[in-house]
């Protein structure tokens, strides 16, 4: 961060804090008076958040805050207890205030997180045209039932938009085929069919056959080792075929 951005911050803070701690009774940083301290420290860790910050330093830049503070009160308050009253009221309202900006700052990386997964999601289940009438879903990573409702959606939709006949759904890309990630893909399968389309499955491993096999789950499906035998298939069952051509010359 440039100084001159974290010097306004910090000037920011400290007239905050002023303003919020005039009048004393300051036993509770949730209240309408720490209102717009609040709103600044938020802003920073949400800022924080978006800049791949640590927690840690969010909380420090807020710990910080104690050292001065305590140099000023040692200065202008003599009497001992009284400093003492002075230092712990003030140790336990930094340290309030330090506490709110990780739990902001952790609730904008959560939601950050989320986001790009959901981006991630997204961009990691594409629906590839083939042929005319013939859709290719390749699926890469672990199946859980928020992507398998984002990978019906867009297959849903691209039979749809296009009136395939026919989707090939490639689990090349899945590591593992457990009970789970099977169930997700009978539910894409069942969701195609009622569209009108038929499925087939490609990507079938030795390692995923055995693990089906053992765990005695059935597609009902046509499946095949790779997308190319796949595709041939596809291309049967609509009435074409791939010939070689000599070249010319």
């Amino acid at each position: 961060m440039k100084k001159g951005e974290l010097e306004s911050q910090a000037h920011d803070v400290l007239n905050a804090l002023r303003t919020s701690t005039q009048g004393g009774h300051l036993t509770d940083v949730t209240t309408e008076r720490f209102s717009g301290l609040r709103e600044i420290l938020a802003n920073i860790s949400r800022s924080r958040a978006l800049q791949s910050y640590a927690p840690s330093e969010t909380a420090s830049f807020v710990l910080s805050l104690k050292e001065p503070i305590f140099e000023r009160l040692g200065k202008s308050i003599s009497d001992p207890a009284v400093l003492q009253s002075e230092v712990w009221t003030l140790t336990w309202l930094i340290d309030q205030l330090a506490l709110y900006t990780t739990d902001v700052f952790q609730q904008w990386r959560e939601q950050v997180i989320k986001r790009q997964q959901e981006e991630l999601a997204e961009l990691s289940t594409p629906v590839v045209r083939l042929w005319k009438g013939v859709l290719a879903l390749p699926l890469i990573g672990t199946l859980d039932s928020e992507r398998t409702q984002i990978v019906m959606e867009n297959l849903l939709k691209s039979l749809v938009d296009t009136g395939a006949e026919i989707a090939i759904i490639d689990i090349t890309g899945v590591p593992t085929v457990d009970t789970q990630v099977a169930q997700h893909l009978l539910k894409t399968i069942a969701a195609a069919r009622l569209m009108g389309a038929d499925c087939i499955i490609s990507g079938i491993r030795p390692q995923i056959a055995q693990t089906m096999v053992h765990l005695g789950v059935e597609l009902n499906v046509v499946s095949k080792a790779t997308l190319a035998d796949a595709f041939a298939i596809a291309l049967e069952r609509i009435g074409k075929a791939v010939t070689t051509v000599r070249p010319k010359g």
